[in-house]
């Protein structure tokens, strides 16, 4: 039997603890824990062994309240009234063949001391959205001008990691200002056109961890909401509840979909409480209803979900620290276990933000896969180049390896007709850029190239999120904090390059 895929040892955990006392000790850890960037090295083996994986180093942030933010812009022409960093035209220093900076936005509220989480970027047509705090909203992609806001009455808390059929997004919100508030209100949005649309509340969970977090995910046209002790199912198009997670010996705790399908993650009751037992099953979008359950090994967790099709999934072992990669088959039978061998590591970016005693299973960079191969990017020191790395899911063997240019690293971000779009990371001499790596492989294919005049704010947005459409590369920072009240005003926020 094989194991399941990566995810951060000692992370928060997907189902109930063991006991009362490694309960009580989560309680505390998950107040300063919430997120993690881990670097393993993935080791595939037998169809009799378990992988290994290396330390994994971690970083975490948390959530709190405040204000609701807007942004100011600087279009780089000068005439914005962003943060300009001592330069009036972000675009004065282009070099020819280097992408135009299209804008920079800078944050002008007054955060509360630790600051804000900032969901997405996403990008539907001729817009960027993104939310924090107690608002949703869209920026022009030619100038980052606001188009439009939603409010929401209290705190941002949860969104899945892509809008639905025509941009359709649900996100979820807090039912009150009262320090620690459930996350269980949701809000229907339009992302096109900034229209709110229909909102209600999760049932209230019931039982010893009936404090869990909702994490949203996405499946055909059905919208999840699931934490460690419940689960349900709502029409993306009108909130109706479609389904409620089964009660039984298997229950989920999270979900994982795309426009057709929904994988959901569930923890088993054992006779023997210290084996924690996990499956996975793909669900009936409109009934919850499992079409089939791949079990794994005891003691394995699932953590990932790093392709909902082709079903690519990470999987741990939290005490020995062993890390797995599977692929299955539409039929939920084994495809292939990844062999990433003993030399490279891997990190694939997975963050999420405060969630307690949930578990987002998507959002993670780093990781990309069509058909018949997975992508996963190596890690390397700074001023190395890293490699992409192709693995043929019917072997799980690797098929080739291409390099990052100029000793900069690449990140895969999703793929892109039939192409890997991969993000270039700027260097103190370097502009980012935007490339696609070929399905045979081979050297990235530059799409867009940023100046390298503006690499120290391309790489200065702290946890950032990418988005890329329209021919638009957006970077936006995952967090807006700052020491102080000057600080907070001119942090960076957001960025956008075209040709």
């Amino acid at each position: 039997m094989y194991p399941a895929a990566p995810a951060p040892a000692g992370g928060s955990g997907g189902g109930p603890f063991k006991n009362r006392t490694a309960l009580v000790a989560a309680i505390a850890a998950a107040a300063v824990v919430v997120a993690a960037v881990t670097t393993w090295a993935v080791v595939g083996k037998g169809d009799d062994e378990k992988p290994t994986v290396a330390s994994p180093t971690t970083s975490s942030s948390s959530a709190t309240t405040g204000p609701k933010p807007t942004e100011s812009v600087d279009e780089g022409d000068g005439s914005g009234d962003g943060d300009k960093g001592g330069e009036d035209d972000l675009n004065a220093a282009r070099q020819e063949g280097e992408a135009k900076v299209n804008f920079l936005t800078t944050n002008d509220v007054d955060l509360p001391r630790n600051g804000s989480e900032v969901f997405g970027p996403w990008i539907v047509g001729d817009t960027v959205v993104k939310a924090m705090y107690k608002g949703v909203s869209g920026y022009s992609l030619t100038d980052g001008a606001k188009k439009w806001t939603v409010d929401l009455p209290f705190k941002l808390c949860a969104a899945p990691a892509q809008p639905g059929a025509n941009g359709i997004m649900v996100f979820g919100y807090e039912e009150s200002a009262k320090d620690g508030a459930k996350c269980s209100m949701l809000q229907q949005i339009d992302l096109k056109s900034g229209k709110a649309g229909w909102k209600k509340a999760v049932p209230k969970p019931t039982g010893l961890f009936a404090f869990s977090d909702n994490t949203l995910a996405i499946g055909g046209n059905t919208v999840t909401a699931a934490g460690s002790s419940s689960a349900y199912g709502f029409s993306l198009t009108d909130g109706k509840q479609v389904f409620t997670g089964s009660t039984g010996d298997c229950k989920p705790y999270a979900y994982a979909g795309d426009a057709t399908r929904l994988i959901a993650a569930n923890q088993c009751r054992t006779a023997d409480a210290s084996k924690e037992q996990h499956t996975i099953s793909e669900v009936d979008p409109n009934t919850g209803k499992a079409k089939w359950t791949y079990r794994l090994a005891a003691t394995w967790e699932v953590d990932k979900v790093y392709s909902v099709n082709p079903l690519v999934v990470s999987a741990f072992q939290r005490e020995q620290k062993k890390w797995s990669i599977v692929a299955l088959n539409p039929n939920g039978s084994v495809r292939s276990q990844i062999q990433g061998g003993t030399k490279d590591k891997f990190a694939p970016r997975c963050g999420g933000g405060l969630v307690i005693f949930g578990r987002n299973l998507q959002g993670c960079t780093g990781v990309a896969a069509s058909g018949d191969t997975f992508y996963m990017a190596t890690d390397t020191a700074y001023g190395t180049s890293n490699e992409v790395v192709a693995f043929d899911l019917k072997t799980g063997k690797p098929k080739w390896r291409s390099k990052a240019p100029e000793e900069q690293s690449m990140t895969p971000l999703r793929m892109e007709g039939g192409e890997v779009l991969v993000y270039v990371a700027p260097k103190y001499d370097k502009g980012g850029a935007v490339a696609t790596i070929a399905p045979a492989g081979g050297a990235p294919k530059i799409l867009l190239k940023h100046p390298v005049s503006v690499s120290s704010i391309e790489s200065g947005f702290f946890s950032a999120g990418y988005a890329y459409g329209n021919g638009t590369f957006v970077v936006a920072a995952g967090r807006v904090s700052a020491s102080s009240d000057a600080e907070e005003k001119e942090t960076k926020t957001m960025m956008g390059f075209s040709k």
